[in-house]
């Protein structure tokens, strides 16, 4: 195993010394060029980008994962669009699900409403019809009171059930 060293605050940094201890650490391969050198992951490089001549075997690696965790962001960020896609079609379908609710609601509104002019229209009939046989029965009464108790006249009642024209 290697030992840390701490490096003070003004203790210049040799990046030369730094690319040989971090070449020392990774496991003994033929040093190949860069063009030939094989990657540690398996999946090949994305198409947008390729390495230059001359480029260190550390500094490849180190460009490859870090191309490798954006490249794999960026396929997340997309699948979350493919989900946003799926989210949208589930709300138009519920939205036009909404829709149909909404007019089966304005139907239903349009039905109590056609109810309610039948039910008003017959307690209005049945007020009239109610109030015609008072009127009949105040005139049978007073016709009853006018003519005396002594003539048996006979007294024409109007029908209370047929509807005054």
């Amino acid at each position: 195993m290697t030992s840390i060293k701490h490096v003070g605050k003004n203790a210049p940094l040799d990046l030369a010394k730094l690319e040989a201890d971090v070449a020392a650490a990774i496991p003994a391969r033929s040093l190949m060029p860069i063009n030939g050198a094989p990657s540690v992951q398996s999946d090949p490089m994305p198409d947008y980008v390729e390495h230059q001549d001359g480029v260190s075997r550390v500094a490849a690696l180190s460009a490859e994962a870090m191309v490798r965790n954006h490249e794999s962001a960026a396929k997340e960020i997309e699948a979350m669009g493919a989900e946003l896609i799926n989210a949208a079609k589930k709300c138009e379908a519920i939205t036009s699900e909404v829709h149909n609710a909404i007019a089966h609601m304005r139907d239903a509104a349009a039905a109590y409403r056609e109810e309610a002019k039948k039910i008003f229209k017959r307690i209005e009939d049945c007020a009239l019809l109610t109030e015609n046989v008072r009127k009949t029965c105040e005139n049978v009464k007073r016709r009853i009171d006018t003519s005396g108790a002594d003539t048996a006249e006979v007294i024409d009642l109007p029908n209370p059930l047929r509807r005054a024209s």
